[in-house]
C-alpha cells in the first residue's frame, strides 16, 4: 500500500508532498523500509529511508519515510499541519498504542484543513474495521482486501511474469488448504512454556516440512523457551534434522531482521551431531523455530510458517494512576489476537494452529479486542505534547475509546507538580522546554534543573542510560557471583544513578568495545545506545541554548547537586525504611518494595546497611516487588526541594511525620500559610470530583 502511495504522489511529481507510513514498533518501520526498497529496487536512505527514535536514515530527498507513530506525533509539534507531505499512512491500527490513537484524531483534523493535498490511508485488521468505519463516518470509503497481493520480485519483466506464475500457483495452494485449529489443554502444573517446547519436539519429530512459529507471553519467556529446548534437544535422534531457532521482539533492535536471511545465524540443536554433520548427511529436515511475543501477530510477514504454536497468554505492563506505579500482568489474549496469530501460517502446505487453552476458554471467555493503551498506560508524555499542540481541552481531541477521567487527572497533577503548567493550565516556560527533550516527564524536569545546579553533563549521562535499556546483563544461575565480582569496581558509594556515570565513562576510556562489555556482564547494545541518546540531548540542550556546564564528576559537592537535580524532577518516586532491614514503603501509595539484587547497596563488599531514605527511578508490581536504579537523599534535602503542597498531600505514614516535622523546623511561619493552601487545593479538588460532572469537565476543572 505505501508503493501505491508512491506512484500517486509521482502522479504530481510530489508537489503536494511526500508519502509517510507510520508504525507502532521501531522494528516494523525498519524491517519494512528494508523490504520496499529492495522490492522497487531504490536506494535505502535515499528513495525510500526510516526513522525510528535513536536512528534516521532519511535525507531531505527521502520519498518513501517509515516512521513510529511516536515521532510523527513529536514531528506535529512544529508543523501541525505536516505540510511536507501529501500521503500519510496509518499502519497496524489493531495494535491501540496511545501515539496511534492520538494521530487518528489530529489526522482528521488536518484533513478538514487541508482538503485538496492531503490523504490518509487506515490499515487494520478486518476485525476493528467495522468500528473504525463508525467512528469515521460513511463518507471515508472502506474498503477490504479478501487476500494480500503477491509480492513481485525484482529482475527482468519476464523472470518476474514467471515467478508472478509460480507465487500465484502457491497462493491458490495455499488458500485451497484450510489451517486446521487445535486445542490442547495444558495439564495442571504445567508451565506454557514448557508446553509450548514439548509441543515443538512432537512436531520435529513427526518429520514433516514446515517451519514453526510459537508465540509467547515474554520476552523473559522466549529465553526461557531458547534455554529448554537446548536441554531436551540432546534426546533428540540425529536422523531429525537441524532445529534453527530465532527471537523476535522489540528488545532485539536491529537482530530482529535475522528472521528473513536464507541462512541466519542463529542456534543450531542437534541431538550428537552438529548441523555441518547434518548437511553432509542430507538427512532430516532443516527446521526454523520463529520464537516471538505479540509483536509478529500483524507487523512480520514470513514465508514458510506451518505450524502455530499459541500459548494463548501475554505480559501486559498496566499503569495505575491511582498508586502511579506498573504493574506487569499475565492475561489472556483477545479473540482477535489469537486469529491473527492463527493466521501466520503462510505455507502452501496444510497449515496447523495448536492452541494451548480450552476452546471453551476461546469462545466464551476471550475478550473480542484488546485494551487499547489510552486506557492502560501513563498519560502525562500524552497531555504534555497535547499542551504542546495547543490542544487545551481533551475533549477537542478525538479517541476511539476516550482515556479515564482519573488517568487524566493524575497527569495533569503530576505536571502541576512538575511545575510545567501556569495558573491557567497552559503550558509553562519549562513546560515547552520539558516538550522539547525526548524524555518522560520527571527526567526532562531533572535535565533543567541540572542548569541550575551545574551539572548538567552528569545528568545527561543518567538520562541517557535511564532511557536506553538495562545496561546489565543477567547472569546464568551459577555465574551471579563471577558478575557481581566484575560490577563491584564500577559500583559507587552514592548510589545507583553514580554507578551508571561510573558505567558509562567505563565504556568510553575503553573505546567502546564489545569485549569489555562481555567480560564485565555488559549489554554493548545498550550502552552504545546510551551514547547515542546522550548526543542527542546535547544537540537538543545546545539547540535550545540551555547552558551544559563541564563535567566535574567525582567530588562531594557534585554528587549532592546531581541528587538535588533528581529530587526536582523525580520527588515522586521516594521511599524510606521502615525497619531498618531493606523493607521500604513508597511514600506516594504504601506499598512496600525492596531493593534489586544488582543495587549498589547490596553487591558491594562488605554490603553496608541499607539507606533510610531512598530516591527510585522505577517500580513495578510484579513477582518481586522491586525498586530499580535506587540512590540515598536526605530527607532534609527532600523537604527544600519537593514542592511543599505535594508534601501535604501524600498519604499518612511515618515517613510523612517524619517530613513534616523537618518542614516545620525549617520554616514554622510558612507551613502554616501553606497548609492552608493545601487545605484550598483540597477543597477544589473534592469540587472537581462532584458527582454529576462528565469526564471532559474534570479536565478542565483540573
Amino acid at each position: 500500500v505505501p508503493q501505491w502511495c508512491v506512484e500517486y504522489a509521482l502522479s504530481y511529481e510530489f508537489s503536494q508532498g511526500l508519502v509517510c507510513c507510520s508504525q507502532p514498533y521501531s522494528v516494523a518501520a525498519v524491517s519494512l523500509a528494508l523490504r520496499v526498497a529492495d522490492e522497487m529496487d531504490l536506494s535505502l536512505g535515499l528513495e525510500v529511508g526510516y526513522r525510528v527514535p535513536h536512528d534516521n536514515s532519511c535525507t531531505p530527498d527521502t520519498l518513501l519515510r517509515f516512521v513510529t507513530d511516536t515521532l510523527l506525533l513529536e514531528e506535529m509539534m512544529s508543523d501541525p499541519l505536516l505540510h511536507q507531505y501529501s500521503v500519510v499512512v496509518l499502519d497496524e491500527l489493531q495494535e491501540r498504542t496511545v501515539p496511534t490513537d492520538v494521530l487518528l484524531g489530529l489526522l482528521c483534523d488536518v484533513c478538514h484543513q487541508r482538503p485538496d493535498n492531503f490523504r490518509v490511508v487506515l490499515l487494520t485488521h478486518p476485525t476493528l474495521a467495522p468500528r473504525l468505519a463508525a467512528f469515521l463516518g460513511p463518507s471515508v470509503p472502506l474498503l477490504s482486501l479478501e487476500s494480500l497481493p503477491v509480492d513481485s520480485p525484482n529482475g527482468s519483466q519476464e523472470a518476474g511474469e514467471e515467478v508472478e506464475d509460480s507465487r500465484m500457483e502457491d497462493r491458490n495452494a495455499a488458500n485451497s488448504n484450510r489451517v486446521e485449529t487445535l486445542y490442547r489443554e495444558i495439564s495442571a502444573g504445567k508451565e506454557s512454556v514448557a508446553a509450548a517446547c514439548h509441543m515443538v519436539l512432537d512436531l520435529h519429530r513427526r518429520g514433516e516440512e514446515g517451519n514453526v512459529m510459537v508465540f509467547l507471553a515474554s520476552a523473559q519467556e522466549i529465553e526461557e523457551f531458547v534455554s529448554l529446548l537446548e536441554k531436551e534437544s540432546v534426546a533428540l535422534s540425529p536422523q531429525l534434522g537441524a532445529v534453527r531457532m530465532l527471537s523476535l521482539h522489540a528488545g532485539l533492535g536491529a537482530l530482529t531482521q535475522r528472521v528473513y536471511e536464507s541462512d541466519p545465524e542463529a542456534s543450531a540443536l542437534r541431538g550428537n551431531e552438529t548441523s555441518e554433520g547434518a548437511d553432509a548427511a542430507g538427512s532430516g529436515v532443516k527446521r526454523r523455530v520463529i520464537l516471538t511475543d505479540n509483536l509478529a501477530e500483524a507487523s512480520f510477514s514470513l514465508p514458510g510458517i506451518r505450524y502455530v504454536v499459541d500459548t494463548g497468554l501475554q505480559l501486559k505492563t498496566v499503569y495505575n494512576p491511582q498508586i502511579r506505579a506498573n504493574s506487569q500482568v499475565l492475561r489472556t489474549i483477545s479473540k482477535h489476537q489469537a486469529d491473527m496469530r492463527t493466521q501466520r501460517v503462510n505455507s502452501s502446505l496444510p497449515g496447523l494452529c495448536l492452541r494451548l487453552y480450552p476452546q471453551s476458554l476461546y469462545e466464551d471467555s476471550m475478550e473480542e479486542a484488546h485494551c487499547p493503551g489510552v486506557v492502560e498506560e501513563n498519560l502525562s508524555h500524552l497531555v504534555l505534547l497535547l499542551k504542546r499542540l495547543d490542544i487545551a481541552d481533551m475533549g477537542q481531541c478525538k479517541f476511539l475509546d476516550r482515556p479515564a477521567p482519573e488517568a487524566l487527572m493524575q497527569a495533569l497533577e503530576d505536571l502541576d507538580y512538575l511545575a510545567a503548567l501556569d495558573d491557567d493550565g497552559n503550558l509553562s516556560e519549562v513546560g515547552i522546554i520539558m516538550s522539547e527533550l525526548p524524555l518522560e516527564p520527571p527526567l526532562a524536569k531533572a535535565v533543567i534543573a541540572a542548569c541550575e545546579y551545574d551539572c548538567v553533563d552528569e545528568m545527561l549521562t543518567i538520562a541517557a542510560m535511564l532511557t536506553a535499556s538495562c545496561c546489565f546483563v543477567p547472569p546464568e544461575a551459577d555465574r551471579d557471583e563471577a558478575a557481581v565480582s566484575h560490577w563491584r569496581p564500577l559500583l559507587h558509594t552514592e548510589g545507583d544513578h553514580m554507578t551508571l556515570i561510573n558505567i558509562y565513562n567505563a565504556f568510553m576510556e575503553h573505546n567502546q568495545d564489545e569485549a569489555w562489555c562481555t567480560t564485565n556482564f555488559l549489554s554493548h547494545a545498550a550502552l552504545q545506545l546510551a551514547v547515542v541518546i546522550r548526543a542527542e540531548l546535547l544537540e537538543v540542550m545546545q539547540r535550545i541554548e540551555l547552558p551544559v556546564s563541564p563535567p566535574a564528576f567525582g567530588c562531594q559537592e557534585n554528587c549532592d547537586n546531581i541528587k538535588r537535580t533528581l529530587i526536582s524532577g523525580f520527588f515522586l518516586k521516594v521511599a524510606h525504611d521502615v525497619d531498618g532491614s531493606g523493607n521500604y514503603l513508597l511514600l506516594t501509595h504504601r506499598h512496600v518494595a525492596h531493593l534489586h539484587p544488582f543495587s549498589s547497596y547490596l553487591c558491594c563488599h562488605p554490603c553496608p546497611s541499607p539507606p533510610s531514605w531512598v530516591l527510585y527511578h522505577e517500580f513495578t508490581i510484579s513477582r518481586d516487588n522491586c525498586i530499580r536504579i535506587a540512590s540515598e537523599v536526605d530527607p532534609q534535602m527532600f523537604v527544600e526541594l519537593a514542592p511543599q503542597y505535594f508534601l501535604g498531600n501524600l498519604p499518612s505514614s511515618d515517613g510523612k511525620v517524619l517530613l513534616m516535622e523537618l518542614r516545620q523546623k525549617l520554616d514554622p511561619h510558612g507551613c502554616d500559610e501553606e497548609g492552608s493552601e493545601d487545605c484550598s487545593r483540597t477543597r477544589r479538588g473534592e469540587e472537581a470530583e462532584a458527582p454529576g460532572q462528565s469526564s471532559t469537565e474534570l479536565c478542565v476543572v483540573q
